[in-house]
């Protein structure tokens, strides 16, 4: 059978693929009676020159109506790419990750090196006896990827840093550079950050244990990727630290209102998609 080949975010043509159809509904929480019921029905609708991003939405849409918690799972790379267009609700994300693996985080720091001073650092995370100076690189394109220049900046300062005071403040303690995005490292950056000891968090790396794998974990899922999630919503829940879609159900729902003053409409659906999301229903 000849191919249909499809656009992807790159802007290139590659032929359709059944299987990242059915893969990318299983990894979202379908079953494989579903995946291939869905995979079915997008691969009679597909036709040549489609852009990748339709397919996305078509399937996204199956599931939400077929497995709605699956069609919720199913945006998350688009959920954080929504945190943008600036980085700071990034790093926010990222310091509420490391909370709930443990770390004191604190985020948007200044320190000084042994050569330069005020260096601004996005994540200042501590666990035990290890430090990890981090920085996040936020992309608005899922093409986008962490190059060889920004690991070799983030590796200049980290070690300006940790030869001037700091260390010395923390002599006891394991002092590492960690570098996080939420697209993907190019091959030469992986090289490297194994070379000099930079740790690397971003999608689908390290293999098996990425950012999104850690996510689905801990259920640290970003309010964003609520459907119901607005955008004018991201600066006020940033600025209340609602970040995580558990956030919204530690809190009464007048407590909600008084603090973000959204609507009580708005605000009950997203704690309904919240309670989905997270099994939290009584039904």
């Amino acid at each position: 059978m000849a191919y249909i080949y499809v656009i992807n975010s790159k802007g290139e043509r590659e032929p359709f693929s059944y299987q990242k159809v059915r893969k990318s509904a299983e990894r979202a929480g379908a079953g494989p009676l579903l995946a291939k019921e869905i995979a079915d029905i997008i691969e009679k609708e597909v036709y040549p020159g489609i852009k990748t991003s339709e397919i996305y939405r078509k399937i996204k849409k199956l599931l939400r109506k077929k497995y709605p918690k699956a069609g919720i799972l199913y945006s998350l790379k688009e959920a954080m790419r929504r945190l943008g267009p600036t980085g700071f609700p990034f790093e926010r994300y990222v310091g509420e990750i490391l909370r709930k693996k443990g770390y004191k985080v604190k985020v948007h720091q200044f320190l000084s090196g042994k050569c330069a001073t005020n260096y601004e650092i996005d994540i200042l995370a501590q666990k035990e006896r290890i430090i990890y100076i981090g920085e996040c690189k936020y992309h608005r394109l899922a093409s986008q990827r962490v190059d060889l220049k920004v690991a070799l900046y983030n590796f200049a300062r980290f070690l300006d840093i940790k030869n001037g005071k700091f260390s010395k403040k923390y002599k006891d303690f394991k002092i590492k550079s960690l570098l996080i995005t939420n697209t993907k490292f190019t091959t030469q950056v992986k090289e490297y950050a194994k070379c000099v000891g930079i740790d690397l968090l971003g999608w689908n790396y390290p293999e098996g244990r990425g950012l999104e794998k850690i996510v689905e974990e801990l259920k640290a899922f970003p309010v964003t990727i609520l459907p119901s999630f607005k955008l004018y919503m991201k600066e006020i829940f940033s600025q209340k630290n609602l970040m995580l879609v558990e956030d919204l159900l530690k809190k009464d729902i007048n407590q909600l209102l008084k603090e973000t003053q959204i609507s009580k409409k708005e605000l009950l659906s997203l704690i309904e998609e919240a309670k989905i999301l997270l099994n939290k229903n009584d039904r």
